[in-house]
Formats: structure tokens, C-alpha cells, sequence
């Protein structure tokens, strides 16, 4: 009888190890330094190669830059590699639009891991999903219009920022509109983490902001003209030392409007 229960104790020991184990490894799937998983493709490694292969200009009505893509490979001020610097002389003044870039791949569903590091006070860049909705790169701003906000769309998320000189984080699940005989019957849904953080869940975007300069749809009927068109995941340049690397994607099929995870 003591053996069968000292073997049920070892049991649960285990157990509880295990689900430990099983609990970590789910953590870990958000955050700085998280790698590409199982079906998902590395967009950004830091390398020129990588930069040219998977990426382009986004030609908008701004657009004033000239392939190759202007964006440095710059050596990582936090560790060994290279990473990519967004500031293209195209963008100089804060001309968002003018030098942006995008994966050639586009997409609808997608799971999505971003680091960023800002080098000095106020920098400023964007994340694009489907090259429409932003999720905002900004230094010093706190607001609708801030760092990690969804753009006019959400607050901002201050608290989870690492800050200035450190590297940042964005895991993104998002599901694109949902459309009927060419009408939007669902709004595109995200969720993202802020460096391990779940800062905003399920939210519903109402609209692409920011003009015809933004991406796409931007210009159609004030930005609530959404279209029923992948897009790929786009970075933006206004003129400031931002720097990235460890961009992957997974393209996913989300059949329920839900993109909490």
C-alpha cells in the first residue's frame, strides 16, 4: 500500500512538472527574442539578402523614393547580427508614405512577431497589417495616437514599453473583414501582445486612417471603403532611426471571428 502511494505521489510530480513545462513553453511564444515556429516564414533576419528578396517599396500616392530599397543594414546595438534601419532619405521630414515598405507576399489571416528598437527620443515608425491598419511605433505618446495603439482605435499601451535603447516587441493575431456580395459583414479583428503583454484583444478596427498616403483603402471614402484584398505586412519610414529584425509570419485560416490567443 505505502509503494502505491508513493507511486501516486510520483506520479502527480511529474504531472505537475509537466503542465509547468507545457505552461513555459506556451509563454514563450510572445516576446523579444521569440523565433519562427512551425509554419511560419522569416520575413526580416537582418540581412540585405532578406531585405531585398522579401520586401519592396509601397508605391502610394507619396511614394517618392527609387528602388533598391534605400533602408540600411546596420550593425545591432543590443547584441552580435545585423539589423535594419528605417530611416530612408526619401522619408527625411516625417513624409510617411514616401519610402514605406512591404512584404511581397500578401495576406489575410496571419499570425505576426516584430521587433523594433528606437535609438532616440520621439522615433517614430508603423506596423501595417494588410498594408491598412497601423499599429503605432512612437516614442513619447500616449495616446490614441501612441506607441502600440491601433490607431485612433485603441489608447496606448505606454506601460509595456521597454523604451529607448532596448528592443520591443509586437505578436500580432489578425483576421481580415469578412465580406457578402461585396459588402463588409465582419470588421478585421487583432490582438496583440506589447512585449509579453496582452494589451489588446478581439479588437474590432473601424477603418483605415490616415489618408490615401497610409496604404490601402486610405483614400476610399475616407478610409471606411474597405476592400475585400490581401495586403501585405508593411513598415514605415518617417524619417527617424528605427531599427527591426526578427519579422516572421504564419498565415492562418481563422474561420470564427475570434483572434484571442
Amino acid at each position: 500500500m505505502t509503494r502505491f502511494f508513493v507511486r501516486i505521489k510520483n506520479i502527480a510530480y511529474f504531472q505537475a512538472i509537466l503542465i509547468t513545462v507545457i505552461a513555459g513553453s506556451a509563454s514563450a511564444q510572445v516576446g523579444v527574442g521569440v523565433k519562427a515556429p512551425k509554419g511560419a516564414e522569416v520575413y526580416l533576419d537582418g540581412s540585405r539578402k532578406m531585405l531585398d528578396d522579401k520586401w519592396q517599396y509601397w508605391e502610394g500616392p507619396r511614394f517618392s523614393a527609387k528602388p533598391p530599397i534605400k533602408w540600411t543594414v546596420v550593425k545591432d546595438p543590443a547584441g552580435p547580427g545585423t539589423v535594419i534601419n528605417c530611416n530612408d532619405p526619401a522619408s527625411a521630414g516625417g513624409l510617411y508614405g514616401s519610402a514605406d515598405i512591404v512584404t511581397k507576399k500578401e495576406f489575410k489571416d496571419f499570425r505576426a512577431h516584430v521587433e523594433f528598437y528606437i535609438t532616440k527620443k520621439g522615433g517614430n515608425s508603423g506596423v501595417y497589417l494588410q498594408n491598412r491598419y497601423e499599429i503605432q511605433v512612437l516614442d513619447g505618446d500616449t495616446t490614441s495616437h501612441g506607441m502600440a495603439a491601433i490607431i485612433n482605435e485603441t489608447k496606448s499601451p505606454y506601460y509595456a514599453y521597454n523604451g529607448i535603447g532596448k528592443w520591443n516587441s509586437y505578436d500580432i493575431l489578425f483576421r481580415a473583414a469578412r465580406f457578402k456580395d461585396g459588402k463588409i459583414v465582419e470588421q478585421p479583428l487583432v490582438t496583440l501582445y506589447f512585449n509579453g503583454k496582452k494589451v489588446h484583444t478581439n479588437h474590432a478596427i473601424s477603418q483605415v486612417w490616415g489618408g490615401p498616403n497610409s496604404g490601402i483603402d486610405g483614400g476610399n471614402n475616407g478610409g471606411k471603403g474597405i476592400t475585400d484584398k490581401p495586403g501585405g505586412l508593411k513598415l514605415q519610414s518617417e524619417g527617424h532611426d528605427v531599427l527591426y529584425r526578427n519579422i516572421w509570419i504564419k498565415e492562418m485560416e481563422l474561420d470564427k471571428p475570434d483572434t484571442n490567443f
